[in-house]
């Protein structure tokens, strides 16, 4: 039996943060673009391999969200 979750996150540009998540993504999981949301499938055998992959993935959209935040701050902002 495998155990599998699914994270939706809303953001600003999610074609730019599923983009930059994506090449981390292990053949467990898959992410796409929904109505303004990305969204990641995560598959794993057991539920401590669910948790950590869970766990890692959160940190690298966290990463990718503030990236994606703070380039938009820069772009659209005239100095």
């Amino acid at each position: 039996m495998t155990r599998t979750a699914t994270v939706r996150t809303d953001v600003e540009n999610p074609e730019l943060v599923a983009a930059a998540v994506r090449p981390d993504n292990t053949s467990e999981m898959e992410t796409r673009v929904e109505t303004g949301s990305v969204v990641t499938r995560i598959e794993r055998e057991d539920t401590s391999g669910l948790h950590s992959t869970v766990d890692d993935y959160v940190v690298n959209l966290t990463v990718a969200v503030e990236v994606a935040q703070h380039a938009n701050r820069h772009t659209t902002h005239e100095p």
